[in-house]
Formats: C-alpha cells, sequence, structure tokens
C-alpha cells in the first residue's frame, strides 16, 4: 500500500506527555513522512522537564539531516500550515490540554496550532487529539462532542495491556501506533488483538 507523503501537523501542548508527541514524530519520520510541528511556549518547559531534553535537542535526534522535520513559531499565523491550500495528510495534537481543546472546539485561532486544527477540521482532514485529563468536567465532555461533531477524532492515550507492554516507551508506541491506524498510514509491525488468549 502507497503511503501517503504529505506531511501531517503535529501540534504539542504543555499537558502532560509530551513524549506521545516525540515518538508520533519518530514514527512519522521513520517511514519517511515530513513533520510539520508546532509547539507552545508551555509545551517547550514541560517537555524539557519531562525528557530532560529541550526541544532543539530533540529536533537533532529526530531528524539529524534536518529535511523531514521543519518547526514552526506559534505566535506566527502567515506559515503554510495556517491554509487549507497547503496540502496535508492531517494533523495530532499530541498530548492536547484542555485550554487547547476548548478554544479548538470553539473555532478559536489564537496561535498557529489552533488555526492549524481549525483549517484541518475546515478541509475534512484527520484531526486527532490525544486529550490529557482526568477525571472530566462536565465542560471537557463538551467540547469533546463538539471537535467530534466537526469531524475531529479525540483519542485519549489509554494503553491496551493486552500487548504486555514490558515498558513506558512500549506502551507510548502501541498508543502512536493505533494513532497512526487513524491517519491511513499502514505498519507492517503493529502489534495487533488476534483473539488468542493462550
Amino acid at each position: 500500500m502507497e503511503i501517503d507523503r504529505n506531511p501531517v501537523v503535529v501540534g504539542i501542548t504543555g499537558a502532560t506527555g509530551a513524549v506521545y508527541g516525540i515518538e508520533t514524530i519518530r514514527a512519522l519520520i521513520s517511514m519517511n513522512i515530513p513533520v510539520s510541528a508546532v509547539l507552545t511556549e508551555q509545551a517547550r518547559k514541560v517537555l524539557s522537564f519531562e525528557t530532560e531534553k529541550s526541544w532543539e535537542q530533540w529536533t537533532e535526534e529526530l531528524d539529524g539531516m534536518g529535511d523531514l522535520l521543519i518547526t514552526y513559531p506559534r505566535n506566527e499565523l502567515h506559515h503554510p500550515i495556517a491554509s487549507g491550500s497547503f496540502r496535508t495528510g492531517g494533523m495530532v495534537v499530541a498530548p492536547c490540554s484542555m485550554g487547547t481543546l476548548g478554544r479548538i472546539a470553539g473555532g478559536l485561532s489564537s496561535n498557529l496550532l489552533e488555526r492549524a486544527a481549525d483549517v484541518t477540521l475546515k478541509e475534512r482532514r484527520p484531526l486527532i487529539l490525544l486529550t490529557r485529563e482526568t477525571p472530566l468536567n462536565r465542560i471537557h465532555l463538551k467540547n469533546m462532542l463538539a471537535v467530534t461533531d466537526a469531524g475531529g477524532i479525540i483519542f485519549p492515550p489509554v494503553p491496551a495491556f493486552y500487548q504486555k507492554p514490558a515498558s513506558i516507551d512500549e506502551m507510548v508506541r502501541g498508543t502512536v501506533s493505533r494513532l497512526l491506524d487513524l491517519l491511513g498510514i499502514p505498519q507492517e509491525t503493529a502489534k495487533r488483538w488476534d483473539g488468542a488468549m493462550d
């Protein structure tokens, strides 16, 4: 099956779980799929705290040659991902804070990440939000429903324990594998439930 080589937009917000965004980017680049990344200011802080590496260190590790990963400044709305005429394979926000969810649900575009999400919805491309919060209040649930009604996918990063992950990294990779399925990206090594309980 031919893989769509249009870039995938990956947004990272300040919710806990920055590793989901990192692993998503790693998986896409490993399949030679370009990534357009946009991080909030808080995302950079949380990323550094949780992984003990800066975004700049991660970009060098993920794409040393610099030809598949482009990072866009969050406060500038004139970049390609702000326009529907720029073709993409969809957008993932991993992790997605409740504040970002609320602004996407309300159709607000106060930064490039939110504008790119709005464009993804209006162009009927896959928008997947790895929402990170628990427990959820009524406002969170209403915002999730609004995004779902607009064509987006709410995808809390819930681990699949039937895969018997031996580490946090394996749990994260399992979640990212499901995410790639939702983007329509084929994977040869994905662990899938086969019904066997032996």
